[in-house]
């Protein structure tokens, strides 16, 4: 028994909204990566799901949806890098306290 293709695109559809809303409320910055990641997630399940429906002997989706979470993989860790020193040079992890143009 086959899946049907609206059940992955549902919950690809929630993950994004999850992820946006999580994106655009959230200060704290380690929370809005998270929610970044949430929503490069829903695009891969929703890759996934399409490669599958639309050419299930082909695994070009898989394959790409590999590279992306690599992509993701160091995206987050320079996103958490530069989370990192800001948070060492300001001492605080709030997006709308931290200016760059302050000494």
């Amino acid at each position: 028994m086959a899946i049907p293709i609206q059940y992955p695109l549902i919950l690809s559809a929630f993950l994004f909204g999850l992820g946006l809303y999580g994106a655009l409320v959230r200060t704290n910055a380690i929370r809005i990566l998270m929610c970044i990641e949430l929503m490069l997630n829903a695009v891969n399940i929703n890759l996934v799901t399409f490669s599958r429906f639309i050419t299930p002997g082909d695994m070009r989706g898989q394959i790409f949806t590999v590279m992306v979470m690599t992509i993701a993989a160091a995206e987050a860790s320079v996103g958490l890098a530069i989370i990192l020193v800001l948070t060492r040079q300001r001492n605080v992890i709030e997006i709308d306290k931290i200016s760059l143009l302050k000494g």
